[in-house]
């Protein structure tokens, strides 16, 4: 049976071209991930914070590589694409960005973020965002960037908000963390926002 509407985006949109690394202007730089990136990584699973708002702890740096691989190979895929959030000026990984549930013919991805504990507070989080925001909807053309985040994380509302995602709603017991079930606030950026 065809369908009425053309897809947005169609099969490739991605995947034809390497992974782009994306300046964000104001001194960071979305980047590739790259199999030195696991002991920074894991560090960053080891903070408290994290284990708050995650579903995933890092175990060991060996697990953190097979992340890493699978994240290099999900450009290719277009389902789950992930950034490194670095330092333009060293290098040095200060969190991760990312498109997640991809849905190319609907134009439509999850946004989603975390930040090592030594970048929290300095913008990180909300510069990324906006600008991997900017790139998805500006230049690819993806026509919706939905971002879900607990209810009780009052820092990431503040980032989703600062990164231009409007909240739309909250959606209640949707997401099982390891302190029980948290409400969802979800928040979303449409092209020409």
């Amino acid at each position: 049976m065809p369908y009425l509407n053309r897809p947005v985006l169609r099969a490739g949109t991605l995947s034809r071209t390497p992974q782009p690394t994306i300046p964000t202007g104001d001194g960071l730089l979305l980047r590739p991930w790259r199999a030195e990136d696991a002991p920074a990584v894991h560090a960053a699973f080891q903070d408290p914070v994290m284990h708050q708002w995650h579903i995933r702890a890092a175990d060991s740096e060996e697990e953190v590589r097979g992340w890493i691989a699978e994240w290099q190979q999900a450009w290719d895929r277009e389902s789950n694409v992930q950034w490194a959030v670095a330092d333009a000026a060293d290098d040095r990984l200060l969190g991760r960005v990312a498109l997640r549930q991809v849905l190319l013919g609907d134009g439509v991805a999850e946004v989603a973020y975390w930040t090592t504990a030594g970048a929290r507070g300095r913008g990180v989080a909300a510069r990324a965002t906006r600008t991997l925001a900017r790139w998805a909807l500006d230049e690819i053309g993806f026509q919706r960037l939905e971002l879900s985040h607990a209810v009780a994380n009052e820092a990431s509302c503040r980032v989703a908000q600062k990164a231009g995602f409007a909240l739309e709603g909250t959606k209640r017991s949707a997401l099982l963390h390891p302190d029980g079930w948290h409400d969802m606030h979800l928040h979303a950026r449409v092209r020409g926002d």
